[in-house]
């Protein structure tokens, strides 16, 4: 299959076809960020990076079989104007995926994005697509819990088996120390998902809570500086998840996004796809 890849990232999407067995003759990708495309080059050499989305004259690729992308979901208030010109910031992303179904007319497609929309963004993009979205969780692929829209054309088999998968299936053994923390733990209850509060002393909740191992990870988000990490119980000691640990999560090879920072590795990982999740939709296209 030819691919055209819109918001590439690290390419997950690549890392997908090939986990379903799909054959590729050419991926073409666009994607800014450059640690993103440093990942994608050293795992994927012969991709083509067409760099910015906005630039593209997407009538060059009508000849692709498969478009795929999610647009960033950080200001998923595209349709409060319902209009493409009063849309600004990173929401506007969203309308250069439609513009590339429009005038590439793939003969398949895939569009990823946040369940936690509003009923009136949903059917706006539905509207575009003239589909309805597939729900699903990352959390019956992996260990971690990411709810997720796809509108696709390509025929999704919703009768699975669901992962039992837990955070300490998928946590590494003799972990650095400089991932630990030495600040005292509160509310520890080994009962719950959120098993304990770090006193950093700073008011922030939601950076201090503490995952319980026995129970599945929160949504992995994108990472723009210390403490953001999520964090886990680790034999009686809170500590960062580490960077293989969030490929895990996202069910990526590991290592997948060594030769980096951490930072951008977490980044990374955070603004990527579940890939079983993407390759069991793409498996779909082996029964066309």
């Amino acid at each position: 299959m030819k691919v055209l890849s819109l918001f590439d990232g690290i390419s997950c999407g690549r890392v997908a076809l090939e986990r379903a067995g799909v054959d590729v003759e050419q991926y073409v990708a666009f994607e800014i960020e450059k640690n993103a495309i440093k990942i994608s080059e050293k795992n994927y050499p012969e991709i083509i990076h067409c760099g910015d989305v906005t630039t593209a004259d997407f009538t060059a690729f009508s000849d692709f079989d498969l478009l795929i992308g999610g647009s960033p979901c950080q200001s998923l208030s595209i349709v409060q104007s319902q209009t493409r010109q009063n849309l600004d910031g990173k929401s506007k992303l969203f309308f250069e995926f439609v513009r590339a179904f429009e005038e590439m007319k793939p003969k398949y497609f895939l569009f990823e994005n946040v369940a936690s929309m509003t009923e009136e963004c949903k059917q706006v993009i539905s509207n575009c697509f003239g589909y309805e979205p597939i729900f699903i969780d990352s959390a019956d692929f992996s260990a971690q819990s990411r709810p997720r829209y796809y509108w696709t054309n390509i025929p999704v088999d919703t009768n699975y088996i669901k992962s039992k998968k837990v955070l300490k299936d998928i946590m590494q053994k003799d972990v650095p120390e400089k991932y630990f923390y030495s600040f005292p733990l509160l509310d520890v209850d080994m009962e719950k998902q959120i098993c304990a509060i770090l006193d950093t002393g700073y008011s922030y909740e939601m950076t201090r809570r503490i995952l319980n191992p026995d129970f599945k990870s929160h949504t992995l988000t994108c990472v723009t500086g210390g403490g953001h990490q999520k964090k886990v119980m680790d034999n009686g000691r809170a500590r960062k998840l580490t960077p293989l640990e969030y490929e895990r999560l996202q069910t990526l090879p590991d290592n997948y996004t060594a030769g980096v920072s951490d930072t951008a590795r977490y980044t990374a990982c955070g603004n990527g796809w579940t890939v079983d999740v993407i390759a069991h939709i793409l498996k779909g296209l082996k029964e066309k």
